[in-house]
């Protein structure tokens, strides 16, 4: 009997140990409040080519941010960049809220997409690097959903605060994030495989110095360009879903605040809880049929929700999205990139592939929105046909990718 209990797997939940927690918590917060800073300005805005135009650059500019956090969390370790990014994020946003002019906004709106893309890379690289092998896909479910969980956040306070503190004071309140990086600074530490792997760059003179130029080169390759085919299929489908799912109903459903707020919100509760499920998933099938499945699903459930005028299939079907188009095909994202790239790039190459397809999402709500209003289609239209091209698309660059379930994060040498 003595012996039967001492080969008793533990549950997996106790495999990791404090320190992968705290890291791992960190990710999180960092992640669950970006999504409450970006997705706030979504309900404020107005269905003007300009306004959108300020959402676009957003996205942009989180290229921009990510390649640098990238490099740097390659260079310095993944903590300072991640502390770096969630200060800059939070003060643009409290910045923004004192905007005298449309411009002002535009400029700190374009300057937050920096901060939230450099967050993503730094995060996700100290999670997957620093969590155990066994339950890697299900954590990274969980991490990635949470951006659920911060939209949910930016919902209630539309709903519950937008008529007392208008768009300003909700902008102004994403300066909260920044208390975060007390608990980063003070309690996280960096991942073991990327303090070895530095180690063994200096000593064997082979350190990588500009990591993003080694993801296009022999090797890395292709691996690197259906990444990126898969990444912009994905944004393009979660912006036709969510990015100005909000409009939609605004202007054409003529609908208030509150109900506005609600499908929005059981959205995004679904899109957290099928997180957590598609991640457990990928732990026992694997990362490609973990995401090909939901995206596929996402297909019929589009026009059920966007093609009637009645609120209660809005709302019911919207929220079913979640588990799909709004949730399962993207929750892999941190721990099927990390698979996919060496220790020596994994920020640099998770944030550039993951980023970019920001550049074809921050597209996706201008052209929604020129096909809305120009040739007065609607918002419903355009966005399911985005939404359905997009995720066949997915499917088709994840089936072209390799599988990486169970793959070791090791610190040896593989590209310096």
């Amino acid at each position: 009997m003595a012996a039967v209990d001492i080969i008793k797997p533990i549950p997996w939940w106790r495999e990791p140990t404090k320190d992968q927690w705290l890291a791992w918590s960190a990710a999180w917060l960092g992640w669950t409040l970006d999504a409450f800073d970006f997705t706030i300005f979504l309900l404020i805005m107005l269905p003007l080519t300009a306004v959108t135009a300020v959402f676009t650059l957003t996205l942009w500019m989180r290229l921009v941010g990510a390649t640098a956090s990238g490099w740097l969390a390659d260079r310095i370790g993944r903590k300072k960049p991640l502390m770096i990014s969630i200060a800059w994020y939070s003060a643009c946003n409290f910045i923004a809220g004192f905007s005298p002019t449309f411009w002002f906004l535009f400029l700190f709106r374009a300057l937050l997409g920096i901060g939230m893309g450099a967050e993503w890379p730094c995060g996700a690289a100290l999670a997957m690097e620093t969590w155990p092998i066994r339950s890697r896909g299900f954590m990274a479910g969980v991490l990635q959903a949470s951006w659920g969980i911060g939209a949910l956040l930016s919902s209630a306070a539309y709903g519950l605060l937008y008529t007392s503190i208008g768009w300003r004071g909700l902008l102004m309140i994403g300066v909260l994030p920044a208390l975060s990086i007390v608990y980063v600074r003070r309690f996280v530490k960096e991942p073991p495989v990327w303090v070895e792997n530095r180690r063994l760059q200096r000593l064997q003179q082979r350190e990588v110095r500009v990591p993003l130029i080694k993801i296009f080169q022999r090797g890395l390759l292709v691996n690197t360009l259906t990444a990126c085919w898969w990444m912009a299929s994905a944004f393009v489908v979660g912006y036709s879903i969510g990015g100005l799912f909000p409009t939609f109903l605004q202007k054409d459903l003529q609908l208030s605040p509150g109900l506005v707020a609600l499908p929005v919100m059981l959205q995004s509760i679904v899109f957290f809880l099928s997180g957590s499920f598609w991640g457990w998933l990928a732990d026992r099938v694997g990362r490609r049929m973990a995401i090909i499945v939901p995206a596929l699903l996402t297909i019929p459930i589009t026009p059920l929700y966007l093609m009637t005028g009645d609120y209660t299939m809005i709302v019911v079907f919207f929220t079913i999205q979640g588990a799909f188009g709004g949730g399962g095909m993207h929750v892999l994202y941190p721990a099927y990139l990390a698979e996919r790239f060496p220790t020596e790039v994994r920020a640099t190459a998770s944030g550039f592939v993951y980023h970019q397809g920001a550049i074809f999402g921050g597209l996706t709500a201008p052209v929604i929105t020129f096909f809305a209003i120009n040739w007065h289609l609607g918002f419903a239209v355009p966005m399911a046909v985005g939404t359905i091209l997009g995720c066949i698309s997915v499917a088709l660059a994840v089936f072209a990718g390799p599988e990486t379930r169970g793959k070791v994060l090791s610190a040896e040498l593989s590209v310096a």
